[in-house]
């Protein structure tokens, strides 16, 4: 069931569809996975990230210590994660467990290379719905954390501006963030009014720029059957969001070559940020917690978005003991755990209730505003099988688009790309309604 992807795509794409390549009647074999029922092998991609590693460990110790299982860990930096899933998928040598993104998991599940998670319903139903990975009505993942994006703002630079500060309950209209814009484009304390996080890559512009696609009244896809983005990419709402975004650059509003890693925004050349949660203790850091505004999207007439859903964990079909590895995760996802994660990541816990007891979400807390925004505005990725490619193609729009080209031949061309990826695929198993 290896899809057949356009040549138009690009990273994220090739990685997922190598991926389903290499897994193409694996799932019969037995690797690593299949081997002493009393081991599991456990991959994570937070290799060199000690402090969320430190969680992983902390959780497999406790599980440890009250079975009769071993869990051997092995990490990866994320870089390099894919690489290794593929290697291992391809010699039908998936661990038990290992973390993957949110919205590949449809495809996995698809291609039958996940088993369905086994929990507790007092686990899984109390955490959020975008930390819960389903497809077809099936649990197959969960995440122990969320974020959501955001734009940070130079309180200093709203103020002096005479802007209003929007809240969670009132955010910016178009015409108020058009205006704003405007505006701080020409305080002369600012090279530009906004870094729209244009130096990020792989699933970030469809994670970043989707959202605001949604609001504008588009989408991916046609979410009613997932069989085609016919209307829905290259409609008139979409093309309008298109115009919208390329004339970001093209009136000066931001840059196409922004510093990396947010630096404009935490150096003063940028009034304001479009990111993401993991930025927020960066930008606090460099500016003060009384300078740096944690503001909602902005609703372009379709109410404000943001993206739902970030890593997760799956248990692989050829587990020899799957009852373990879902023990394992319900050991992880103990509300103790997912403070330690939120405390070490920077991310909101994926139970509401544990808010309380961190230290960046709590009443009070700095990034506290992060949440309710998430709460109120997520909206979930295309839960479809075909997602990597939709997103590659996306990302490829996005690119041209932010360059000058023509946005509805860009559009059109994203839909060819997309529809003619979901038919080659039998329709990813969606039937017409």
């Amino acid at each position: 069931m290896s899809p057949v992807i356009p040549r138009r795509t690009r990273v994220l794409a090739a990685a997922a569809a190598a991926a389903m390549v290499a897994l193409a009647g694996c799932s019969s074999q037995q690797g690593m996975s299949g081997g002493d029922p009393h081991t599991l092998e456990l991959w994570t991609h937070v290799g060199g990230n000690e402090p969320e590693l430190s969680v992983i460990r902390a959780a497999a110790e406790e599980y440890m210590a009250n079975s009769d299982v071993t869990i051997n860990i092995t990490e990866f930096p994320q870089r390099s994660y894919n690489e290794a899933i593929v290697g291992a998928a391809s010699s039908g040598d998936l661990p038990c467990l290992f973390d993957l993104d949110g919205p590949i998991m449809p495809n996995w599940a698809w291609s039958g290379y996940l088993a369905p998670l086994d929990l507790p319903a007092d686990t899984t139903d109390t955490l959020l719905e975008s930390a819960r990975g389903e497809w077809n009505g099936t649990l197959y993942s969960v995440g122990a954390f969320d974020t959501s994006l955001t734009i940070l703002a130079r309180k200093s630079a709203l103020v002096d501006n005479g802007i209003r500060i929007p809240d969670v309950d009132h955010p910016w209209t178009k015409a108020e963030f058009d205006a704003a814009l405007e505006k701080l484009s020409k305080d002369p304390h600012y090279d530009r009014a906004i870094d729209m996080s244009v130096w990020d890559s792989g699933e970030w512009w469809s994670y970043a720029y989707s959202p605001m696609l949604q609001s504008f009244g588009g989408d991916l896809i046609n979410r009613d059957t997932y069989l085609s983005a016919d209307g829905a990419l290259n409609g008139p709402e979409a093309i309008a969001f298109g115009k919208w975004f390329q004339d970001l650059f093209a009136k000066g509003y931001a840059s196409k070559t922004p510093s990396q890693d947010g630096i404009d925004f935490t150096k003063g050349k940028a009034a304001l940020m479009y990111t993401g949660g993991w930025k927020v203790d960066q930008a606090q850091e460099a500016l003060g917690t009384d300078e740096v505004l944690i503001l909602p999207p902005v609703d372009f007439g379709h109410g404000p978005k943001v993206g739902g859903g970030s890593w997760q964990w799956g248990v692989s079909a050829t587990c020899a003991n799957k009852p373990a590895a879902n023990g394992f995760i319900a050991t992880l996802l103990q509300d103790k755990y997912l403070v330690k994660v939120s405390d070490n990541s920077g991310n909101f816990p994926a139970r509401e209730r544990a808010n309380k007891y961190t230290k960046n979400f709590a009443p009070g807390a700095p990034m506290e505003p992060l949440f309710p925004i998430a709460e109120k505005y997520s909206m979930i990725r295309p839960p479809t099988p075909g997602y990597a490619v939709i997103s590659s193609v996306f990302d490829k729009a996005m690119h041209d688009i932010m360059a000058g080209a023509d946005v509805k031949s860009s559009l059109d061309q994203a839909v060819v790309d997309i529809d003619a990826n979901i038919k080659a695929n039998d329709g990813y198993g969606m039937k017409k309604k």
